[in-house]
């Protein structure tokens, strides 16, 4: 019975065993492949090696391994070349018991990622395309190399080389405001951003768990509808998650608190990443420098001409970063923002940088969004140590993602801005100034 034995194999002395089990049971598993053999049984005997988690012992005759300009075989797999093959027992007595730990973690992470079944072949060879199409996407050379946690359960994400970020269709742009209890502030917001002409749709998401929003008749009457998400859990992600009601390429994240924005600031900003649309484009830079005294980078909200950082109180970006920043971004840099009710806005300025090597663009001049009143001691103290802890947030970040943000001296203003000239031939009329 064919179907019975598929797994039975038998040794000289016709001793019959069980093959899977045998090669699970060993540490080693011998791969050959020859121009006598059909085509595909190396293959084959390479993907029964991985799959038990055997270390593949391939005697090299000139076949191409899977993948093999970007996995480094030799990392995961003992390879000799044919005229040595003589020698493969001392060679293979030779690794040490922690080089043969981390060999087989990596042909298992190999295997389950990259080669388990067709969807991981077809996209992984997609992953390929995408990183040869779009170079500076984000994918370190580590990520192909990695040691991690294999999920089962999880499946391998879509590639990018066809994503909207690279094909987009500019249709106005969406407003994302993140709310929690300050429903006047809001309203004037809301009031602020429905005489901008190129707003499409606003998303008010409530992050307040222990209170309903207001009622609708409470809501301001605008001619752009609002569509009220009330979250599960109060958490600095959610104004970062792809929610379905996003149908523009372009979102304006905004904080409930930034009533001083101009309809025409708010426009010229959205005009601005039209054209810049891999970037972000906002209002509120900021700047980061290396510290030599700590050897380590600080995070400075001074006004000066350089920035590194554009805040995502209000900012425009692509709705792809969404789709990044909640299932392709590190989990634990999501869950460290998520747990310390902070530096969102970093994390995201990294994931932009780090998937487009582009620096956020700043418009127009102003710098101030927060009230003069409130300086006091006891701000200035928290101020400090608030500073304190985004610095430490920059550097974190910069460990995880690998490439630290670029400090540039740009703004963008429109054209004839502060030009001695009539005001009715100004596009953009009303610029705030600090």
């Amino acid at each position: 019975d064919i179907n019975n034995n598929i797994n039975n194999r038998c040794d000289l002395s016709d001793r019959i065993y069980n093959y899977p089990d045998i090669i699970m049971l060993s540490e080693f598993c011998l791969v050959t492949s020859t121009h006598s053999q059909p085509i595909g049984i190396g293959y084959m005997v390479l993907s029964e090696c991985l799959s038990r988690n055997s270390i593949p012992v391939i005697i090299d005759d000139g076949w191409k391994l899977p993948f093999n300009d970007l996995l480094k075989w030799d990392l995961a797999a003992v390879i000799i070349p044919k005229q040595l093959s003589h020698n493969l027992i001392s060679i293979i007595t030779s690794y040490t018991a922690e080089e043969k730990v981390e060999m087989r973690q990596l042909s298992r992470v190999w295997w389950h990622k990259y080669l388990k079944n067709m969807s991981t072949i077809a996209t992984t060879t997609l992953d390929i395309i995408n990183e040869r199409f779009i170079p500076n996407v984000i994918s370190p050379n580590t990520k192909w190399h990695s040691i991690s946690e294999v999920d089962d359960s999880s499946s391998n994400t879509a590639p990018n080389f066809l994503n909207p970020l690279y094909n987009s269709h500019v249709d106005g742009f969406t407003a994302v405001i993140l709310t929690y209890d300050r429903f006047q502030s809001l309203s004037q917001v809301l009031y602020r951003l429905d005489s901008v002409p190129s707003l499409m749709k606003i998303l008010v998401v409530w992050n307040n768990v222990n209170k309903e929003p207001p009622p609708a008749a409470e809501w301001p009457q605008l001619r752009i509808p609002i569509r009220v998400i009330v979250s599960n859990e109060n958490k600095l992600s959610n104004r970062f998650y792809p929610y379905e009601d996003i149908d523009t390429d372009c979102v304006l994240a905004m904080d409930d608190d930034i009533t001083m924005l101009t309809e025409d600031e708010l426009e010229f900003g959205f005009q601005v990443w039209r054209e810049n649309y891999d970037r972000i484009v906002g209002f509120p830079g900021r700047i980061h420098s290396w510290e030599n005294s700590t050897n380590m980078w600080r995070y400075n909200s001074e006004w000066m001409n350089d920035v590194s950082l554009v805040l995502t109180g209000a900012a425009f970006y692509h709705n792809y970063f969404n789709y990044l920043y909640t299932h392709t971004m590190p989990s634990d840099i999501r869950d460290w923002v998520n747990k310390n009710f902070n530096c969102e806005d970093i994390a995201m300025n990294f994931l932009v940088y780090n998937t487009t090597n582009k620096s956020p663009i700043k418009v127009t001049p102003r710098k101030k969004f927060k009230c003069p009143e409130c300086v006091n001691t006891e701000l200035l103290s928290a101020d400090e140590s608030h500073m304190v802890f985004r610095s430490g947030c920059i550097n974190r970040f910069q460990k995880e993602f690998g490439k630290q943000l670029k400090t540039v001296e740009f703004r963008a203003d429109p054209v004839l801005y502060k030009a001695n000239i009539a005001e009715t031939i100004l596009r953009y009329k009303n610029i705030g100034s600090l």
